[in-house]
């Protein structure tokens, strides 16, 4: 049976060359959840490459913003604070002076990570939040940018390169002709990307991940997730020329992007157009999860790391939301066997989606029955999710609509539509009428499905009714079967036995 997720909140706290971040999680699980998160933009290391040492303002920033998340810490009372430090106090002269005001004002030890390190937590943290990831993973800070290749979830031959949005500024001297020969240079001779070609290219980070907004907002997307989101190599090149030919107050939806993120968009695009330019790859994908997520990652048992973590998250939302947990565990069992018997070819992805949203089948019962639909596709697609696309995001939404509404719901689900195949609309709508039969037969309570099973045979779609639950039956309960008999090209009997 599923229970709510255990265990003694955790937090990480990352000092870094632009910003100083606290982000404290639920607990130490497979599914990260973090219930607060804060950032300090304190440019720590701006300078450094200039003249070797962290400014006095950004110390003084980065020193207050520690002592308050010492004190918010206290008052969430998490006892298991990380703290680390990256590019801009390892590279600084007064580096190490920094940091013993920083154990001081934290309360803590404080880690240094050196750069290959920054790299494989960041690899580690993307493998714990995208299904199945190839390619090469790339941090861009304010001080530094780690490549390393992610080769079946494992990250192999880290390096950090002086690219930071910070750093790179000033070594140009505020010149963009400037920072993408510098940046050409370090890309050229970096060896994980020489194994980057028609792979994905991981892009961790803040700079990144605005860009990511104004790719997003310029298309209308119809989804607000940032995590997990891909461009095309060719329209991110595309992106990256305008932002850098353009003043950045001249784009358009620069609203969405922070005053202090946006002088150091031109340079995030000097570094990821030389990218795309000297290692081809196939797609940019953008990860919220890196060294943070990397260094809990690290922590799980084996085991832990090989569970799916949309399974985790999904299971974990139907303990906290569903009437009974349990039922989406036999909802999956329930449609193993329809799937089985039905003779439609299912991937291993469609599989684990199909398992997602039985586990998500009956998270808005508490809402209005008009609105339970809407609510669920909220759930589905802006919750914190990992391990999942958009286009598996917009396929769960899908099936629970189907689910709520009928496979001919007129729910404003359109945009998300763009984002599906043919196959997957039409597995969708299967889904979620044989969900809408499995309802009627179990009011969402376990112990009901397994003894009434639901499958193909004989060009007939059969539910099997054992004599003590005969009384199930229904003139409504054969309307849904007929349905679902519809989409699979079968007659829709139910069958009573002894």
């Amino acid at each position: 049976m599923a229970e709510p997720m255990q265990g003694d909140p955790v937090a990480i706290i990352d000092i870094g060359s632009n910003s100083v971040r606290l982000v404290a999680y639920q607990a130490l699980t497979r599914a990260l959840t973090p219930i607060f998160n804060e950032k300090a933009m304190c440019a720590l290391g701006k300078g450094v490459v200039v003249n070797g040492r962290l400014s006095e303002d950004g110390v003084a920033k980065a020193l207050k913003a520690l002592r308050r998340f010492r004190a918010l810490c206290d008052t969430m009372r998490i006892a298991d604070v990380t703290v680390i430090a990256t590019a801009a106090a390892r590279d600084a002269a007064n580096g190490a002076e920094f940091l013993d005001g920083a154990r001081s004002a934290i309360g803590c030890d404080i880690a240094l990570l050196s750069g290959p390190r920054e790299a494989e937590l960041s690899a580690l943290g993307v493998a714990s939040a995208i299904h199945a990831p190839d390619g090469v993973v790339g941090d861009l800070g304010g001080g530094s940018l780690e490549l390393i290749d992610l080769d079946g979830g494992e990250p192999c031959g880290g390096v950090s390169l002086p690219l930071g949005g910070l750093a790179l500024m000033d070594a140009s001297k505020r010149s963009l002709r400037e920072a993408s020969r510098i940046a050409r240079k370090a890309i050229a001779d970096a060896s994980p990307l020489a194994s980057l070609r028609g792979r994905s290219f991981y892009a961790v980070g803040g700079t990144w991940r605005a860009l990511a907004k104004l790719h997003m907002r310029q298309r209308n997307y119809p989804l607000d997730v940032m995590h997990n989101y891909r461009i095309n190599a060719y329209e991110a090149a595309d992106l990256v020329a305008l932002v850098e030919r353009v003043d950045s107050e001249a784009l358009a939806d620069i609203a969405s992007i922070s005053m202090a993120r946006r002088p150091l968009l031109a340079y995030g695009a000097v570094v990821l157009d030389e990218i795309i330019r000297c290692a081809k790859p196939k797609d940019i994908v953008i990860s919220a999860a890196g060294v943070r997520e990397g260094l809990l990652f690290e922590r799980l048992s084996k085991e832990e790391r090989r569970a799916d973590p949309l399974l985790a998250a999904a299971r974990e939302q139907g303990a906290l939301l569903a009437r009974a947990p349990v039922y989406g565990d036999e909802l999956i069992e329930w449609t193993d066997v329809l799937m089985a018997s039905s003779g439609l070819e299912e991937t291993v992805e469609e599989k684990r989606l199909r398992h997602a949203a039985c586990l998500l089948s009956d998270v808005s019962w508490r809402a209005h029955p008009d609105y339970r639909a809407l609510q669920a596709t909220n759930v589905v697609t802006q919750g914190g999710f990992v391990g999942v696309d958009h286009p598996g995001r917009a396929f769960l939404a899908l099936a629970i609509v189907f689910r709520h509404e009928g496979p001919d719901s007129e729910h404003d689900c359109a945009s998300l539509r763009t984002l599906l195949s043919t196959r997957q609309i039409i597995r969708a709508r299967v889904l979620g009428s044989a969900m809408r039969v499995a309802y009627l037969l179990s009011a969402s309570m376990p112990g009901v499905l397994p003894a009434t099973p639901l499958r193909c045979a004989r060009g007939r779609l059969i539910l099997a009714l054992p004599a003590p639950r005969a009384n199930l039956a229904s003139d409504r309960l054969l309307n849904r079967m007929k349905a679902l008999g519809r989409l699979l090209g079968l007659e829709a009997i139910v069958e009573t036995t002894a």
